[in-house]
């Protein structure tokens, strides 16, 4: 839990940076543009409705998954609304770096504990173990395809975007190997398959 709290509080730190949002979050703000709805809670519509991609990756959700499709969007909405505006650009600068650092932290905690990998992560995850895709390569591919397709629905990018695309693949392998519990995690950390 505190992973996902880390992960939504990274997530407000990327918006109030105002640099531009990591790549789901285009994808994310596109769709509230069209439907009005907040960011928060349109994280949380769309973690259930990426769940039915697990089925062709054949992937299990558990308690870690239903927790992240909920806790992550309520989270945003909160730390967003308490984070100030600012127009200075190094605090800005230095919310995007705090958001990258708390997202790939979070990201590390929640899926090593292995309770349930997240909706999003375990398409990464998922593409690692079925293709043998490591999960550095993977979740740039993921990054990148939702942020084109954000763009189309209307998502602003910017720096910010760019940085968490590319960056959070290498970031988040670190981390799945620091908060490991099991060698599977090592092995998908270090770009090999994970044994079924």
């Amino acid at each position: 839990m505190t992973g996902l709290a880390c992960f939504g509080i990274g997530i407000a730190f990327f918006v109030k940076s105002g640099l531009g949002v990591p790549p789901w979050d285009v994808f994310h703000s596109g769709i509230s543009e069209h439907t009005g709805l907040g960011l928060g809670t349109v994280l949380i519509i769309v973690a259930f409705a990426v769940l039915l991609l697990w089925i062709p990756l054949r992937l299990r959700p558990g308690i870690g998954t239903v927790l992240n499709a909920v806790q992550i969007g309520l989270v945003e909405n909160i730390a967003e609304g308490l984070l100030p505006d600012t127009s200075n650009m190094v605090v800005r600068f230095a919310f995007m770096a705090t958001g990258m650092i708390c997202i790939a932290a979070g990201s590390g905690f929640y899926i090593g504990a292995e309770l349930g990998s997240g909706p999003r992560d375990g398409l990464m995850l998922g593409l690692n173990m079925r293709f043998g895709i490591s999960v550095r390569l993977a979740r740039t591919l993921v990054e990148v395809t939702v942020m084109i397709i954000g763009i189309f629905l209307g998502g602003k990018i910017g720096l910010g975007t760019f940085v968490f695309a590319f960056g959070i693949g290498p970031l988040v392998q670190i981390t799945l190997k620091l908060f490991r519990m099991s060698n599977a995690q090592v092995i998908a950390a270090e770009g090999e398959a994970i044994e079924q």
